[in-house]
């Protein structure tokens, strides 16, 4: 599980590159109200404020109550209210630790979560593109009030209507009880993707009120909402609610089978000491000790993993006591991407690619760095050979070959980056292209940082998660959380460029911007890749002897 305040707590001592504001001066700087705006939608009128050009509403309920009898079900209706209510702060984050959402007086995580927050320009009758976007941590933490991804510069700046929202996760989010109890839980394994699917239909619904058009709405998100995004775009249920998607550094290929998902109900009711026909005691317990018993599980997920022959690729599957979206069957009716792009989504545009050196951060916040301080190659071929066994020596033949003047340390983190978000990607990529319909755009991201890894002289690169405050455009020091970024000027380019590239591919279905070399989609023979920096670049085949091997491995599964 990615824990990003181990990540900051580390970058914090071992660099003063960035400016980091304690959180309530920031609040001064950042929320001062120039008027309040009420608007009203569905279920009643709401008041957000202005600020800087950008109305601001948070915390806007979606759906109703998730907790108690409605735990692992879909939510009770959502009730209307009388007057005007309040949409100044977030709302409450999905259950988890409250060391892992990064808002501004954020609320602690609870189960009854189904908020949304909105950023626009104005509340007119203009239809302005919508992004939707799907907040990272994988399955199991963040929220849609992380600082990174704030929506008002977007909204600011390129004139564009951005959505976020809190959604269940972990055990709430993705416990599939269908096989023990009943009709009401034959979802359950994917209320957290169906929570997301209330939000598109609120936004389908409301979003006109806003300045926004229901007709033209970007799915987008980063790692685990990559992942989300992935499942999406997969999803009947989705379908009508958006019309083009990005996927960044989190290629959902593969989710879980339900029969992996089955086992793990059965962990998790042994463990409770729990008779699978007593399941209902599960809505009993409280939240707190259904979420502390995860660790435990999370255990025997990971021994499954190391032992199993299934390869997921890209991220989203879990192994016998883990949670992730479920194959159901229902919501989920195949892997997202295996063994073929989705046919649902067959005429929707897509994005994806990877940040050039992932691996830096999942480093940094493990804090096993060993693999940035590599002396020699022999110790390279060490560091590989416990993960690719008899392939290792292949491996490292053709990277050294690719790559002669690479370090050792160097080619371990391309190898670590590639094999943990861009094989997932290019396959993606390729599967889309078979299809013959709408255009898919492949990216790599490439702004260097100029941060080090802590305690090493290796540099952090392009880390991943990094993308986040610059396809947002709030590479600004002293914005709390900015801390991958790094103080050069020419940030500010590199991020003007990756903001203006995702609006116009959310106003237009094609990614360009200004003074930029035009984006050419993907294709099986020419594979142009698009490098996002302060100068973009298109290279052809990138990598190709380094694709081929992966191919040849079958790390990228082109015939499932």
């Amino acid at each position: 599980m990615i824990n990003r305040r181990q990540f900051v707590t580390r970058m914090s001592l071992a660099t003063a590159a960035t400016v980091v504001l304690p959180k309530s001066l920031f609040s001064t700087l950042y929320q001062n109200v120039e008027e309040y705006v009420t608007v009203e939608i569905s279920h009643g009128k709401i008041r957000g404020i202005r600020n800087k050009g950008v109305n601001i509403f948070k915390g806007i309920p979606y759906a109703g109550k998730i907790s108690g009898d409605r735990r692992f079900r879909r939510p009770a209706p959502l009730e209307s209210w009388k007057g005007i209510r309040d949409a100044f702060m977030l709302g409450t984050p999905a259950m988890q630790s409250p060391n892992t959402v990064y808002g501004i007086n954020e609320p602690q995580p609870g189960e009854d979560c189904l908020f949304l927050n909105v950023w626009t320009p104005a509340n007119d009758n203009k239809k302005r593109p919508v992004m939707f976007y799907n907040h990272g941590g994988g399955f199991s933490t963040g929220s849609g009030g992380s600082t990174g991804q704030d929506g008002a510069n977007l909204a600011r700046f390129f004139d564009v209507v951005v959505v976020e929202t809190n959604h269940r996760l972990n055990i709430f989010g993705y416990l599939y009880l269908g096989s023990v109890a009943g009709e009401d839980y034959k979802t359950s394994g994917n209320n957290g993707m169906l929570d997301i699917v209330d939000g598109l239909k609120w936004v389908n619904q409301n979003i006109a009120e806003f300045g926004g058009d229901p007709d033209n709405v970007m799915i987008f998100g980063e790692s685990g909402g990559g992942a989300k995004t992935s499942c999406l775009y997969a999803m009947p249920s989705a379908a009508k609610y958006f019309n083009k998607a990005s996927i960044e550094s989190g290629p959902g290929v593969m989710m879980t089978p339900v029969e992996t998902a089955i086992e793990t109900t059965s962990l998790l009711l042994k463990e409770l000491n729990i008779s699978p026909k007593d399941w209902h005691k599960l809505l009993e317990l409280p939240a707190d000790k259904l979420f502390a018993i995860q660790p435990q599980l999370m255990v025997l997920a990971a021994a499954s993993a190391k032992n199993s022959s299934f390869r997921t690729r890209g991220i989203g599957a879990s192994g016998p006591g883990g949670f992730s979206p479920v194959v159901d069957g229902i919501v989920l009716q195949g892997h997202p991407f295996s063994p073929s792009a989705p046919a649902i989504s067959i005429n929707k545009p897509l994005i994806i690619g990877w940040n050039e050196d992932e691996y830096t951060f999942f480093a940094t916040s493990s804090g096993d760095v060993s693999g940035c301080k590599l002396q020699n190659f022999d110790a390279l071929y060490s560091k590989l050979e416990p993960q690719f066994g008899e392939n290792t020596k292949k491996i490292m033949d053709t990277y050294r070959s690719s790559r002669p003047d690479a370090s050792p340390s160097s080619i371990f983190v391309e190898i670590m980056s590639v094999t943990i978000m861009g094989l997932g990607s290019i396959e993606i990529a390729e599967k889309k292209t078979r299809q013959n319909s709408a255009p898919v755009y492949l990216y790599n991201f490439g702004y260097k940082s100029g941060l080090k890894v802590p305690d090493t002289d290796f540099p952090m690169g392009t880390a991943h998660a990094m993308d986040i405050g610059f396809k947002f455009n709030n590479v600004r020091s002293e914005m709390p959380g900015q801390y991958l970024a790094g103080d050069k000027t020419e940030r500010f380019k590199a991020s003007l460029n990756f903001a203006g590239l995702w609006t116009s591919f959310a106003r237009t279905g094609k990614p360009g911007v200004k003074d930029q070399p035009d984006w050419p989609a993907y294709d099986l023979v020419k594979r142009a890749t698009y490098k996002i920096d302060t100068e973009c670049e298109v290279i052809y085949d990138r990598n190709k002897s380094e694709r081929e091997l992966w191919t040849s491995l079958g790390y990228i599964g082109n015939k499932d």
